[in-house]
């Protein structure tokens, strides 16, 4: 089971993380996708093991590819910018498999 659509409020513009190059990280294209987001502020961990404040949470469908290290950008219903352009620190995948929970991606971003 998907997340439901009435809470996909939002839509995010993701430049998926393709790997590091001569000048820094190397972002691919935006692609456009909707989700639900929130503002929060939680303590995590990166990938480089270090302790991080990430500010917002946002979940979308589970066949969205968000690797860590993308760049995120939320928009509001409006077209607003709800959390201006933002490093991914953690994607964490939650499948129920088979079980009928709300499947989903689930970011942090910082």
């Amino acid at each position: 089971m998907d997340l439901p659509e009435f809470l996909l409020r939002f839509t995010a513009a993701i430049e998926p993380y393709q790997g590091a190059g001569a000048y820094g990280p190397v972002h691919g294209p935006a692609v456009t996708v909707r989700c639900f987001a929130e503002h929060r502020r939680t303590l995590t961990v990166d990938r480089e093991s270090k302790r991080v404040t990430a500010n917002t949470t946002v979940w979308f469908s589970l066949g969205t590819v968000c690797p860590a290290e993308s760049m995120v950008t939320i928009f509001a219903a409006d077209g607003s910018v709800m959390a201006p352009r933002a490093r991914v620190l953690t994607s964490n995948r939650r499948d129920g498999g088979g079980l009928p929970t709300p499947d989903h991606l689930e970011i942090t971003l910082q």
